[in-house]
């Protein structure tokens, strides 16, 4: 809503603009989270904005006010160091359904593929080839066998899945991945005993927001002061962009506000886990797409059932691809196969702190580059493989954006500041080393002060220790990355699934590794139900005919096929 009425609608009393987490005792320790009391089988809620760093009162920032998120906040427990391996939107996705490192399973190019096609036309996905490099066709990252979308397995485990409505994963998700993805995927379309795995995504925040939504009206004072990070333009077009993420944020709130009003009507707001977080760092030149923490770092908030660890804090160092094994232990479930992330939360929640937070940039649309980034608690380390390459690299889609084009405008007049030039530089560094802690926008580089020799070597150690742990798809041409996981360019196929009768039992197999299987009922008039997840044998009824297929991440699903008794 505008300015001038947003105040009245908002779903939540006004004493909540009060709540944040900025009195809140730490909680740390592993036996803190073990004291959880939660359900069997709970309920699990995932409110996802777009674009965002922590630029909210729950984490610092007080330029407006989020009553919703303050309420959870407030409610729960605020995680400070939460980071996603990627600092955009296709690949940080990619860690969050699979638990796996874009860089293992060839997801850390930006973008991949229109993997969401089915809900865009076929011109809508013409058109975004044009920021593919040429000579690239569209592919998918293909996971390890036996990797799955971690709504397929919670599907497997008996809940309701859905997602509203965001789909860009790198890879075509599978048949069974959801039991809904659109617009209008709820909860309330499962049967009512049934848990439920929901995800609603806020696209209001935007990267894109910031020039489509540039002359609607604020839902802000149109005069708020607003802070310029030093390496943004202090001037009016910066100040007007900066004051258009802020409002978005606001209504992103209130949007956040609007299902939890929804939850409460249900009566379900005491059995459902609530986690709000962002999909990678802001939406601002400088923020998306670089692997500072103005890229990467983001806020997290869970809110468990009956308010338990209210008010409270977490410093561990967190990752994207932590997000499904802590969900997988929250509902019961063990993972068939060993993930990159580690659970935080729930009876499989590791007792080992994560040391170190490791990220990847490598191609964003038609601009290739190669670079890595290692933190612990304090520092924060970047390696430059095309240090020849400048610093900034254009990237069309971005430029669209007036604060973009304004730091053109003083590059090119001469009127930029030293802290802003820094982006523009002809030539990167091998290497960069911050005091996050000091220097939170990192601006000042001591990869070269002999007085920090010592963390410089500790981190570039680690680097070199992921970065050849595994075979990582960002160091190979990108040509030579499709051949290896699709040879000759083209989709791998899943084999036709086996049927096997056995009395009233159909049971179902299928010979390519890693594939999963799904099944539904033909009912009468032809009318076919949801693709289930096959874990046991079905049992049949009397001439029930039933369709199977077989599907995995990165393959092309089998044909479908049909049991006629």
């Amino acid at each position: 809503m505008p300015s001038s009425n947003y105040k009245s609608l908002f779903l939540l009393p006004i004493f909540l603009l009060l709540l944040s987490c900025e009195s809140e005792v730490e909680v740390n320790d592993t036996q803190s989270q073990e004291a959880l009391s939660l359900p069997e089988r709970p309920n699990i809620l995932w409110l996802v904005a777009e674009d965002l760093s922590p630029f909210i009162p729950s984490f610092g920032d007080s330029t407006i006010q989020t009553p919703n998120i303050s309420r959870l906040a407030a409610e729960g427990v605020c995680y400070d160091n939460f980071y996603s391996p990627s600092p955009v939107c296709a690949p940080s996705r990619a860690a969050i359904s699979t638990g796996m490192y874009p860089t293992r399973i060839g997801a850390n190019h930006m973008r991949t593929g229109p993997w969401y096609a089915g809900n865009i036309s076929d011109e809508e996905a013409a058109e975004r080839t044009k920021f593919m490099p040429e000579g690239i066709s569209f592919y998918e990252a293909l996971p390890p066998p036996g990797v799955k979308m971690m709504s397929e397995v919670l599907r497997g485990a008996g809940y309701y899945c859905t997602n509203n409505a965001k789909m860009d994963y790198q890879f075509r998700p599978t048949v069974m991945a959801w039991d809904e993805s659109g617009r209008q995927a709820h909860w309330r379309n499962r049967d009512a005993n049934q848990p439920f795995f929901a995800v609603f995504n806020f696209e209001v925040t935007h990267e894109s927001r910031i020039w489509r939504k540039a002359e609607d009206s604020l839902w802000v004072d149109p005069n708020l002061s607003v802070p310029i990070p030093p390496y943004l333009p202090d001037t009016e077009v910066g100040v007007k962009d900066v004051r258009r993420m802020y409002s978005n944020i606001r209504e992103m709130d209130y949007q956040v506000g609007e299902i939890l009003q929804q939850l409460e009507e249900d009566g379900l707001l005491e059995s459902t886990i609530i986690f709000w977080y962002t999909d990678h760092g802001g939406p601002l030149p400088r923020h998306k797409r670089l692997l500072y923490d103005s890229g990467l770092k983001v806020p997290l908030v869970i809110r468990f059932p009956e308010k338990q660890l209210a008010q409270t804090r977490n410093d561990d160092l967190l990752s994207f691809i932590d997000l499904a094994p802590t969900t997988f232990s929250l509902a019961g479930i063990t993972p068939e196969v060993e993930l990159d992330g580690k659970a935080f939360l729930g009876p499989q929640a590791t007792r080992e702190k994560r040391r170190y937070i490791r990220a990847a940039a490598d191609r964003f649309d038609a601009q290739y580059d190669t670079n890595r980034a290692i933190r612990d608690k304090r520092y924060k380390y970047i390696r430059y493989y095309q240090p020849e390459k400048s610093m900034f690299l254009p990237v069309a889609y971005r430029e669209q954006m007036a604060i973009m084009r304004e730091l053109h405008r003083l590059e090119e007049s001469g009127e930029i500041t030293d802290i802003q030039a820094q982006w523009f530089r002809p030539q990167k560094p091998k290497e960069e080393l911050f005091d996050t802690q000091s220097d939170p926008h990192e601006i000042k580089d001591l990869a070269q002060d002999p007085a920090y020799k010592d963390i410089l070597a500790e981190l570039s150690a680690e680097c070199d220790r992921w970065v050849n742990s595994f075979e990582d798809t960002g160091m190979m041409p990108e040509k030579d990355l499709i051949e290896k996981l699709w040879p000759g360019h083209k989709a791998p196929h899943v084999k036709s699934p086996i049927a096997k009768k056995d009395d009233d039992k159909l049971s179902l197999s299928c010979a390519t590794e890693g594939a999963s299987l799904a099944f539904r009922i033909v009912q009468e008039g032809e009318k076919l139900g949801t693709w289930q997840v096959y874990t046991d044998p079905i049992v049949l009824k009397d001439n029930e005919q039933i369709e199977y297929v077989a599907d995995r991440i990165g393959y092309r699903p089998s044909a479908i096929e049909r049991y006629v008794p």
